[in-house]
């Protein structure tokens, strides 16, 4: 499968409705419906109505949007959740049952041949209805890739839409994600969905594998919210994409990114951070002389993504001991100042020298600039400023 086929499951108003912040009202999530629609995800899946009364409603109001993207639903696999499901007009439902011998044991109590049966009833159903259907399995990682495969195959004979993969706790690791995706390509023709958690650091680059090995969707969420530490994040997912080809990702309206993470972060009351994938404060900021000398001459030196490309620019920090003087002069270019190659080695020493003293702001290198500028480089200290007086 061609890595550019690729399909996003953005999944904030399911996975992230389980964030412990998070409690979107109908407003809220019709506003994160669009914002995801316009942005260009292919899919948005939604609580399961089985949920609540309320939840039931919610699906039915954003089915009823008219939105570009599919619409989908989460249910467990039974019949009665599906049909309430298909009830509210969702474009498809995915049903989920854990396979591992932990949840098999500690959760609903089914063996393998059991979870088979309840599959195909499931799936057959909802295809009945004329409704697209996915069937994955839960903590597909703590599973046995024997049992899977025939829980796989065996929906897939009957013409299930798509398989799941999910990684419900975030153990995998991206060679174990590529090896059971490659594995399982050979075996269905449907659709694979990769859902990988980031318990351990490794939602991102399991998604990647996933998709390098065969996946068609992947499942993300704003910010990476979701239960415990999340799941793959929307953004991260983009970067790395942009990372191996820009075309990969250009079906997408990248400068919605910052709006779309502001408003999720505003919503469920965190901070973004500030080593944020792409919307982060510091994301595209350069301190190290050497580095900004570079990246003033060409920014592919230290930037693997363009900030234009996703409506943001970048910052080179300068006021710091670390600063040199190319980085200087683009600043004194920036306020229309004309000094000397001379006059900016000279006044970088300077804000180096003070740096070490005390931390500065850009308000102060402003202001040495100017003086510099206007021939002015003394300034007084405390001492001699009472010598004066």
């Amino acid at each position: 499968m061609p890595l550019n086929s690729y399909h996003i499951i953005e999944s904030t108003l399911r996975e992230g409705e389980q964030f412990v912040g998070a409690s979107f009202t109908t407003d809220q999530k019709t506003e994160i419906a669009r914002l995801l629609d316009e942005f260009g995800v292919e899919c948005l899946e939604l609580t399961s109505p089985c949920a609540s009364p309320q939840s039931f409603e919610d699906a039915r109001t954003i089915a009823s949007l008219g939105l570009k993207a599919k619409v989908l639903t989460h249910t467990r696999c039974r019949l009665d959740d599906a049909g309430r499901a298909i009830e509210t007009g969702v474009d498809g439902v995915d049903v989920v049952i854990g396979t591992s011998s932990m949840l098999r044991r500690f959760s609903h109590g089914k063996e393998i041949g059991e979870i088979i049966d309840m599959a195909l009833e499931v799936v057959s159903f909802v295809r009945s209805q004329g409704v697209e259907v996915r069937f994955s399995t839960e903590d597909s990682f703590r599973s046995s890739p024997e049992d899977l495969f025939r829980v796989y195959e065996a929906v897939d004979a009957i013409g299930v839409n798509r398989v799941g993969i999910a990684d419900t706790v975030g153990v995998a690791t991206p060679r174990q994600v590529y090896e059971l995706v490659k594995a399982l390509r050979q075996r269905v023709k449907a659709d694979i969905e990769f859902h990988g958690h980031n318990d351990s650091g490794c939602a991102i680059a399991n998604a990647f594998e996933a998709l390098d090995a065969g996946a068609t969707h992947v499942d993300t969420t704003v910010l990476g919210i979701g239960e415990r530490n999340g799941i793959t994040p929307l953004g991260g997912l983009i970067a790395r994409l942009y990372a191996i080809d820009s075309n990969l990702v250009s079906k997408y309206q990248l400068p919605l990114l910052r709006t779309i993470d502001n408003t999720i972060a505003r919503m469920v009351g965190v901070d973004i951070p500030f080593n944020n994938y792409i919307t982060g404060i510091t994301a595209f900021t350069h301190k190290a002389g050497v580095h900004a000398k570079a990246i003033l001459n060409n920014p592919e030196t230290y930037e693997i993504l363009d900030p234009q490309a996703f409506g943001l620019t970048r910052y080179i920090s300068i006021a710091h001991r670390l600063t040199g003087w190319n980085a200087i002069k683009n600043r004194a270019d920036q306020l229309g100042l004309s000094l000397t190659e001379l006059q900016l080695r000279a006044v970088t020493e300077h804000i180096k020298s003070l740096a070490d003293e005390k931390p500065i702001s850009l308000t102060d290198v402003d202001g040495l600039l100017r003086r510099w500028a206007n021939g002015n480089a003394y300034e007084p200290t405390e001492e001699t400023k009472l010598e004066e007086r």
